[in-house]
């Protein structure tokens, strides 16, 4: 059973950066993407970023040019730097896992999420 645990949220002033972390218990180059996810209160989760197992980058248009996705196969970890943090940045952040046949665009026939970590953008 795969399992993601993510790390880095908290609670930072605008302009501010955070670091998330996002933790696998096996191989991550098992994984067509990982990605990140958020979910203000009363929003739908939306896609932040994904990486593919190629290292095909995907953003938002929102946060693009602002936050980076990276992995770290030998750590089995995938990260999401987040600069110039905004208000509008609070949500929780989800990372998920997709393997499988892909069914859409960057949707897998297999996928499994993380509990998540909030993040708050206020002064």
């Amino acid at each position: 059973q795969v399992q993601l645990v993510e790390s880095g949220g908290g609670l930072v002033q605008p302009g501010g950066s955070l670091r998330l972390s996002c933790a696998a218990s096996g191989s991550i180059l098992s994984f067509r993407a990982m990605g990140w996810y958020r979910q203000a209160p009363g929003k739908q989760r939306e896609l932040v970023a994904d990486i593919t197992s190629g290292d095909s980058t995907n953003y938002a248009p929102s946060v693009r040019g602002r936050f980076t996705i990276s992995r770290d196969n030998a750590r089995n970890t995938v990260y999401l730097q987040m600069n110039s943090l905004k208000p509008e940045d609070t949500a929780v952040y989800y990372c998920k896992a997709g393997w499988g046949r892909e069914i859409d665009f960057r949707k897998y026939e297999y996928e499994h999420w993380g509990q998540g970590t909030q993040v708050t953008v206020s002064s």
